[in-house]
């Protein structure tokens, strides 16, 4: 399969662009002008490397690579910035465009990737048929405009459209102000820790877990919208305790009280459609903290600081 990846040298599309080589697939991946190639990603003769942006997608090379579909990652992903950017609003036009333009050269294969904060949030696991969307913050609501736009076109002239709601990704490579990188770096230095909301619970999903459901989605040709996620929550507090034990620093987490609201207080997929294709999950948490906290090696300095996580 040739696949044309946008947001290629992110945290998921390298991913991605990893496990889809070791699949023997064509890939083409878009990167920005003047960067380097992501080094997790092996050289590798059906790889290439296109350089352009959603704005100015490079047309030319796109046409020449012929790809049988799209996978398109390409956001904006900043911790602390994503959710209310003004840029969602961009990203929502250039994301229209670049499917446009690659219908116009007769691609009839999208996937695109959304977010679980799409849904209404709920303490019980989130369906894709059953549980109601109601995003409440740009980022979300730019993400379903182009669901919606995207789905309604697709089945008016009948190609195949998938939207992959991804849940909470973590992993070596992912931005050092995530989670699980911050606990473990702040861990790492002896910085006492308070967390902010210790009970709230996410979904998290290892990267090279969420890599296998996406390229599963798309050598399955699902036409419709699944979950990326494990269908397991687990908490704040949980996930700080176990990095504390592996880096032997278990007197360092506190818990704020009271804690602060968390807009988002329990995010957990129901992967009922995602087992359906045969994905199952790999790496527990345990062996996913394991992985980040020997990528991150992180020295251990006593510290009188206090974080806040």
């Amino acid at each position: 399969m040739k696949i044309l990846v946008t947001g290629a040298a992110g945290f998921i599309g390298s991913a991605f662009c990893r496990l889809a080589q070791r699949h023997g697939h064509e890939i083409a991946g878009i990167i920005l002008p003047g960067t380097t190639p992501p080094a997790s990603v092996p050289a590798n003769e059906k790889t290439g490397w296109l350089e352009g942006t959603l704005a100015e997608p490079p047309w030319k090379s796109i046409m020449r690579f012929k790809p049988d579909v799209c996978v398109h990652f390409a956001w904006i992903a900043t911790p602390g910035v994503y959710l209310e950017s003004t840029e969602n609003e961009l990203y929502l036009k250039w994301s229209l465009d670049l499917v446009h333009g690659l219908r116009d050269l007769g691609v009839n294969h999208i996937v695109g990737a959304g977010t679980c904060i799409e849904y209404q949030i709920s303490e019980a696991p989130l369906a894709e048929d059953l549980t109601p969307v109601n995003p409440t913050t740009l980022y979300a609501r730019c993400k379903d405009a182009l669901r919606k736009t995207l789905a309604a076109e697709a089945q008016k002239d009948g190609w195949h459209f998938c939207w992959g709601r991804v849940f909470y990704p973590y992993g070596v490579g992912e931005h050092p102000a995530r989670l699980c990188s911050s606990l473990i770096q702040k861990l790492g230095r002896g910085e006492k820790l308070v967390l902010k909301t210790p009970n709230s619970r996410k979904d998290y999903i290892y990267i090279e877990d969420l890599a296998a459901a996406i390229l599963l989605t798309v050598e399955k040709r699902f036409t419709g919208t699944i979950n990326w996620g494990t269908g397991k929550g687990v908490s704040v507090r949980e996930i700080a305790d176990i990095v504390a034990a592996m880096l032997g620093q278990p007197d360092l987490i506190m818990a704020a009280d009271p804690p602060e609201r968390d807009s988002f207080p329990c995010v957990v997929a129901n992967i009922g459609r995602l087992e359906a294709l045969g994905w199952k999950q790999d790496w527990t948490l345990n062996h996913g903290l394991d992985e980040l906290i020997q990528d991150l090696r992180p020295p251990y300095k006593p510290s009188t600081a206090k974080g806040f996580v």
